[in-house]
């Protein structure tokens, strides 16, 4: 088989690439090692930057989310028992989409079957020759048949676990890696939210997070240990412990119902430098990884997307190579600021365990000064809402 681009990965990152260049005409095959039943079941993020939203809109998959999803113009921050709301449209004029990861996948995916996209799930096996050189190929197994691709360049598309970065040559990575002594353990419930707009919570027990994916599903959040495993969080212990993180009045809000998903997530922030080598191309998590509480996963990905959209189409158009050899580091320079911001985010919110009693003084003092400076919320909602592409 011989395609221009070949995609590895089936999720959001993969698949929006894949559309995009197929609104320019330019042919690409995207190979997914799951099925793509299991790729929808991933519960993933929720919160849709605008020029995200605006590149699905381009990706021509936007009409189902344009209607069901919700416009957040700020969110809440709790600590010391009481709530603080951050109004990012008052402060700099943009807001949020509220719109799961999963509808987002969905709409993709119906995408790439109308534009008549060839996507092939189960692929196991998966190898990549040649993207030094000029001529790049992609070998795999399907059905337990080998299969071959003949290609111009090929999207690293597939996770932090993917086969992409691994393939990187020896010394060719400079890898940045922070792990963070905890975890989220993240419940979805079929009830309507806390709030009408998000509630991060500073408490002396440990972070929390009352999120939504929709005016009747809720996502709720609880930092755990690493060690901790699903077994051991029964529904009614989680929103015991949930309600004892609340304010009262968040508290008396919170409605339960047995969970429809239940899962623990280890944060790290993480960064593969540079982000291409030859042919071969890196986006989303197989370059970077951030801790959920900025809100940037999904984001980065999709701003990767745009700036090797762009790379490209520049290619194929002009036929130049500027765009291209630019890509590691314009995707980079936004990676960086992330990276940047969800730290932040993760350093004031939750409890470290080798923290002492200076250091959770100064981040009470870090809280009360950014709720107290116009400028600070101002930057705060600047890196929530995203910054430009």
């Amino acid at each position: 088989m011989r395609t221009q681009v070949a995609i590895i990965g089936a999720g959001p990152a993969g698949l929006l690439l894949g559309q995009l260049l197929l609104k320019e005409g330019i042919s690409n095959v995207v190979l997914e090692r799951q099925t793509a039943e299991h790729v929808l079941g991933r519960i993933r993020a929720g919160i849709i930057e605008t020029g995200t939203a605006e590149l699905l809109n381009t990706a021509g998959v936007g009409e189902r989310m344009r209607r069901e999803s919700l416009l957040h113009d700020g969110i809440e921050i709790a600590f010391a028992g009481a709530r603080h709301r951050i109004n990012f449209r008052e402060l700099i004029g943009r807001g949020v989409l509220v719109y799961g990861q999963t509808e987002i996948t969905r709409d993709l995916m119906a995408g790439r079957e109308a534009a008549g996209g060839t996507t092939f799930y189960q692929v196991q096996d998966v190898r990549l020759h040649g993207f030094d050189g000029a001529h790049p190929r992609i070998t795999y197994r399907r059905d337990g048949t080998e299969h071959g691709i003949d290609c111009d360049f090929i999207a690293g598309c597939d996770g932090f676990h993917g086969v992409s970065r691994p393939s990187f040559p020896q010394g060719a990575l400079t890898c940045y890696e922070r792990v963070y002594p905890f975890g989220w353990l993240g419940m979805m419930v079929d009830q309507p939210p806390v709030s009408e707009e998000l509630i991060y919570v500073n408490s002396e027990r440990g972070f929390a997070l009352c999120s939504m994916r929709s005016r009747r599903l809720s996502r709720l959040y609880l930092q755990c240990s690493v060690d901790d495993r699903v077994e051991e969080w029964p529904d009614e212990r989680f929103y015991e412990e949930l309600a004892r993180r609340l304010d009262p009045a968040a508290a008396a809000h919170l409605q339960t119902g047995k969970s429809i998903e239940k899962s623990i997530a280890p944060l790290r922030s993480f960064v593969a430098e540079p982000m291409c080598h030859g042919r071969l191309f890196l986006a989303g998590d197989a370059a970077h990884i951030v801790p959920p509480t900025g809100a940037k996963g999904l984001n980065l990905a999709a701003s990767d997307v745009y700036y090797l959209w762009q790379a490209l189409v520049g290619h194929y158009r002009e036929g130049s190579r500027t765009a291209l050899e630019e890509y590691s580091p314009r995707a980079l320079a936004r990676v960086w600021k992330a990276e940047r911001f969800s730290w932040s985010m993760t350093s004031l919110l939750h409890q470290f365990p080798e923290h002492s009693g200076f250091d959770r003084r100064i981040q009470e003092a870090d809280l009360r000064y950014l709720l107290s400076s116009r400028s600070a919320l101002a930057s705060l909602a600047e890196n929530y809402v995203g910054l430009p592409l």
